[in-house]
């Protein structure tokens, strides 16, 4: 007899969390769910409420019969899982808030998740998925946990070298949205091309093959001028330098932008905290929208608006990495994990984001090799804060 999962998300009461159950729902062949445990905390109660009951009608109108549960324990939530998930944010869109507008009132970035707001939420996030791992170690010791709670790499990070949990997964949007768009712009199918990334959370770079083994990566990065490049719908489009692109062979993720393209980044962020408000202020106006739809009794699937939220795909990516290790799949995603050689520019033993084989066992690192010199640096001066800030 088959056997039933029980999955536990942590920040269960996200706006997210109708992707989370939309790719639940199509992957059910292969990852046979029985119970889904949303758990948040008391000030998002009324949103806990709302999405869970969200939840349960998207299940109900599907022919499989999953039960959505909402909770406020933690440890009950967590007490025999399969995976766990975590997509918290501690102090919710108002610290996030803050974490923009403080660096900004001084002149600089305050990027949730690079530079000083990057810092921020990783001490508040840090402290938190800690004391999760040790409810873990007691309640559920065999589950695999999935974290897509930013900033994501040093979470990640954070669990492998001082909760010393080995099963775990950071997961990032952002190379799911690049493989969604680019290979149409080559006139191929994801399935005729073969990425590699490396690097770190939002900070990382790829190259892109077909399936004959030809490097399509200059091909593309005269493509990616011409045409939408599947920016995400929280950064700023400045284009990068063509030029550098070329030299480095290599295509930088869309948050490579906080550092090629500094200065115009940084005035067009102290621009809109003088005017519109900062990222995290548009989005907590999207968010209500959200909340409003999820209210309507008659609605049972995910909503389009929640494309514009600004991280979609995360839940998809989550729900794949799930259904991989649960079905020993061996698909190839793009994961936080273990470097073990994959980036010999860093210690085998820090974590870094790359493409991998994701099985029963977790990640099976794709080698991507030395990068250029001057990437190379930067890359190792982003781990090394990474660190210090950890």
């Amino acid at each position: 007899m088959e056997r039933k999962v029980k999955i536990a998300t942590i920040g269960g009461g996200s706006s997210y969390t109708p992707e989370l159950m939309e790719g639940f729902i199509k992957r059910y062949e292969e990852l046979p769910i029985k119970e889904i445990w949303l758990v948040d905390v008391a000030e998002g109660q009324e949103k806990l409420r709302i999405v869970s009951e969200m939840s349960q009608r998207m299940w109900d109108a599907s022919p499989y019969d999953v039960k959505i549960y909402a909770t406020l324990d933690r440890e009950e939530a967590l007490r025999d899982a399969d995976f766990v998930t975590t997509q918290f944010r501690v102090g919710q869109l108002d610290a996030r808030v803050k974490d923009e507008r403080i660096p900004a009132y001084y002149g600089m970035l305050g990027q949730e998740t690079n530079g000083a707001g990057g810092m921020f939420k990783a001490f508040r996030t840090i402290p938190v998925i800690l004391s999760i791992v040790e409810d873990m170690k007691r309640l559920c010791p065999d589950a695999w946990l999935i974290n897509f709670a930013n900033p994501s790499g040093m979470v990640t990070e954070a669990v492998v070298r001082y909760g010393k949990w080995e099963k775990v997964i950071g997961l990032c949007n952002v190379p799911v949205m690049a493989m969604m768009t680019e290979p149409e712009m080559l006139g191929e199918t994801k399935e005729n091309l073969i990425y590699k990334f490396a690097g770190l959370n939002h900070f990382h770079w790829h190259k892109v093959a077909d399936s004959h083994g030809n490097d399509r990566t200059n091909e593309l990065i005269d493509r990616l001028y011409a045409e939408n490049n599947g920016l995400p719908k929280n950064i700023f489009d400045v284009p990068f330098f063509k030029e550098q692109l070329q030299q480095m062979q290599m295509i930088p993720c869309g948050y490579h932008r906080y550092y090629y393209r500094e200065e115009e980044m940084l005035n067009h962020a102290l621009e809109e905290y003088q005017t519109i408000g900062t990222r995290a202020e548009q989005v907590k106006k999207t968010e209500a929208e959200l909340f409003e739809l999820y209210q309507d009794p008659e609605l049972d699937h995910k909503p389009e608006q929640l494309q514009q939220r600004g991280g979609a795909y995360y839940s998809d990516a989550a729900c794949e990495t799930i259904a991989s290790i649960y079905a020993n799949k061996e698909t190839q995603i793009v994961v936080s994990t273990k470097n073990d050689g994959a980036v010999p520019d860093l210690p085998a033993d820090c974590v870094v984001e790359v493409t991998a084989y994701v099985g029963a066992q977790g990640a099976r690192n794709v080698a991507f090799g030395s990068l250029p010199p001057a990437e190379r640096g930067w890359l190792q001066v982003m781990k090394n804060m990474e660190l210090l800030t950890i």
